[in-house]
């Protein structure tokens, strides 16, 4: 079953690139996210009957921790695979995608690569998610910026290989450093206390963990530091995010809402293991108070970039580093907020995969970036722009959607934690962009319609469902969490060496 995870979209992906047309490519591709998301489930399942499925010779072994990523990731490539059965469509309809192959044949290349790519990235992140192997997540996380790298440039315009390249060279430069703390954490381990205490297995986390006392702490804090600015660079914490804001306004709206939504989980991931080594080893006041300034440092300069931003996308990416930042201050302040911070992972990226795919309905329509020229929605377009609102909202951490529940949470655990200059300096940031957010998003929505543009009688249902669904998630988070989601959060914040509450 977890081979599967791994081989089942990769294997699509060479088929896609073999050959085929555009329509079994959208096809191949949405059976694809149907099967991961059961076979995903399926280990959700087990391991939260408290079980540790495993294969491999133990190379895949997902925990609690893992286990939430992994189904988020599943979840959200089935929404954005729905969502590119209309969107390839529309695009192969307004522009024609074809090669022109040695016979001076068309071919359907760019289709191929591009659902050939969504399933590549989908086996990377599965090998995230579900290896407990350092290296083997190092991999897998190389692995997504490589298989991402191609859907940035989709359109194949100036802007879009401008920001690819920034993407791979930053994200090159991210990795290398992470490459070099997992170097620095092998050797915190070499010290002679470890050396009869049984060789190394493939779950190397618990084997880290399990020995954490006996590791050389100098090391061990300087392999945190490397894996922290690394990873960190791959998750958009500031001031390692530049990447991110001209990545996600020029890729594809499906492939921004899984770069948003499933990517930057991938290298929290990798954050969190080194903060649970770190935990153990009893150095977690030193990694916390990092994640503890990088968090609060990525939400003051989010809510800096947000206030005034026209371009709607780039408003949504500096949205993710606002609450990338919110996890990693939520994890290091520990205690109800560890678990506060996790639910608030979920929240986001249900959120922010939402928001995303509503903004190529925006760009399909009006043909503008530009939040300036946009106005009417309501009028143009009534369901996208309902749905837009009601995103804006839960972004924002307006009641009653589940960011709301989350933030407050995190907020108890800094008034627990006696961090009381911290948690006012939190709610001022957020209350700034609330204001920015709302600015921007609700100036789109209401006002005259142009009058050249009249009102759409039937919004494809493929590209409205899928983000009401996420929306509707997000509402239910916010009004009640199940008790074996929340077991399961907990469960997950306990692996950081917090408690949940």
């Amino acid at each position: 079953m977890l081979i599967l995870l791994l081989l089942l979209p990769f294997c699509s992906g060479c088929l896609m690139l073999a050959g085929g047309r555009p329509a079994a490519c959208r096809t191949a591709l949405l059976l694809t996210a149907l099967a991961h998301t059961a076979l995903a489930a399926l280990v959700a399942v087990r391991v939260g009957r408290g079980e540790t499925p495993s294969a491999w010779g133990g190379l895949l072994a997902p925990d609690a921790l893992g286990t939430l990523f992994l189904m988020l990731s599943s979840v959200l490539f089935l929404a954005s695979s729905f969502y590119a059965l209309s969107y390839l469509r529309a695009e192969a309809a307004q522009t024609e995608r074809t090669d022109i192959n040695s016979n001076g044949r068309f071919t359907n290349a760019p289709e191929r690569r591009f659902t050939a790519c969504l399933c590549f990235f989908l086996a990377a992140m599965s090998l995230v998610t579900t290896t407990p192997h350092m290296g083997a997540q190092w991999v897998g996380i190389e692995m997504t910026t490589l298989s991402t790298a191609p859907l940035i440039y989709f359109h194949r315009h100036r802007q879009s290989l401008e920001a690819t390249w920034k993407y791979l060279i930053i994200c090159s430069v991210g990795i290398a450093l992470a490459l070099l703390g997992n170097i620095l954490l092998s050797i915190a381990y070499h010290a002679p206390s470890i050396a009869n205490a049984g060789q190394e297995s493939m779950d190397q986390v618990n084997w880290f963990v399990r020995h954490a006392l006996a590791a050389e702490p100098t090391w061990l804090k300087a392999a945190f530091v490397f894996l922290l600015v690394g990873y960190g660079t791959k998750m958009g914490l500031a001031p390692l995010h530049n990447w991110l804001p001209d990545a996600h306004s020029q890729a594809p709206s499906l492939v921004s809402a899984l770069l948003s939504g499933a990517l930057l989980n991938c290298a929290m991931l990798g954050i969190l293991r080194g903060h649970q080594i770190m935990q153990a080893a009893n150095l977690g006041d030193t990694s916390a108070s990092m994640l503890v300034f990088f968090g609060m440092f990525s939400i003051v300069t989010a809510a800096v970039f947000i206030v005034g931003q026209g371009h709607y996308k780039r408003l949504l990416a500096y949205s993710s580093v606002e609450h990338m930042g919110i996890i990693a201050l939520g994890i290091g302040t520990g205690g109800l907020a560890a678990s506060g911070a996790l639910l608030h992972a979920v929240c986001h990226s249900l959120t922010k995969c939402m928001l995303f795919l509503l903004s190529g309905n925006i760009l399909a329509r009006y043909h503008t970036y530009s939040s300036y020229d946009i106005r009417g929605m309501h009028r143009t377009m009534p369901v996208t722009s309902a749905l837009w609102t009601a995103g804006f909202l839960a972004a924002a951490g307006s009641p009653p959607f589940g960011l709301f529940v989350s933030e407050m949470l995190v907020f108890r655990g800094m008034l627990d934690a006696g961090s009381l200059w911290l948690a006012a300096g939190y709610l001022t940031a957020l209350a700034i962009i609330f204001i920015g957010l709302s600015v921007t998003m609700l100036r789109m929505t209401r006002g005259d319609s142009p009058p050249h543009m009249p009102q759409m009688r039937h919004e494809p249902l493929l590209s409205v469902v899928p983000p009401l669904v996420l929306g509707g998630g997000v509402l239910l988070l916010g009004l009640w969490i199940p008790d074996w989601l929340w077991d399961f959060l907990a469960r997950a914040a306990e692996l950081t060496g917090r408690q949940g509450g």
